[in-house]
């Protein structure tokens, strides 16, 4: 559904993997853009269990999975996940301000 936008390809692997209890690299960030994907009408899970530090805990699964290249790919995450919250921004911006055809 949002795999157009710029980092759509994290949202529904990431809201899958929550709602199944895997704390895999795309359900870390969107608990780190919970709030902010919340405000953007995106139904996040409230029964889970979430962390309350979700960047420690991303930056922990990618210095197992990557090694030394753990803080390249976390800051290249992070980035990523920016520009899907940024893209949501305007989408809902553009749809706010849509004038109707009449």
């Amino acid at each position: 559904m949002f795999e157009h936008l710029p980092g759509g390809e994290i949202l529904e692997p990431g809201l899958r993997d929550l709602r199944a209890g895997v704390r895999s690299v795309s359900a870390l960030l969107i608990m780190i853009a919970a709030p902010r994907l919340a405000r953007r009408g995106i139904s996040i899970p409230r029964d889970l269990p979430l962390s309350p530090l979700p960047e420690h805990e991303l930056y922990d699964l990618l210095v197992a999975e990557k090694g030394p290249e753990a803080y390249r790919f976390y800051r290249s995450l992070l980035r990523r996940l920016v520009s899907l919250e940024n893209a949501l921004d305007i989408r809902s911006e553009s749809v706010g301000t849509a004038s109707p055809k009449t």
